[in-house]
């Protein structure tokens, strides 16, 4: 399958995992399409973020939900409500991984593809 980031943005955020703080959040809705089927997913990652310039993403404090999966291609009325209820999903997996993302600190601008 091939995979495409439909939206990428990073917060800030409080997540402590694996004994080490994370202060920023990467949300990422990302779709996956091959063989007349497509899913997407939501994922979260904390990452450290000690200083402004630092935006290295850890992997080991991450979460993902598929939040479609079926036939069908990329849909841009779809991708739209897709990301009406991104918050919702990114907020199950912060809590899944003890984590907080502060939705009114964007580190970086909303990067679409």
């Amino acid at each position: 399958m091939n995979e495409i980031n439909v939206y990428k943005q990073y917060f800030a955020a409080d997540c402590e995992y694996n004994g080490r703080k994370r202060h920023a959040a990467q949300v990422l809705l990302a779709a996956a399409s091959g063989e007349g089927m497509i899913r997407y997913e939501v994922r979260v990652s904390f990452f450290p973020h000690d200083d402004p310039e630092d935006f290295a993403v850890s992997w080991d404090a991450e979460a993902a939900e598929t939040v479609f999966d079926g036939k069908g291609r990329r849909s841009k009325k779809r991708e739209k409500v897709l990301l009406e209820d991104i918050r919702t999903a990114a907020e199950r997996l912060a809590d899944s991984l003890g984590g907080t993302i502060y939705w009114d600190k964007p580190l970086i601008e909303a990067r679409f593809g």
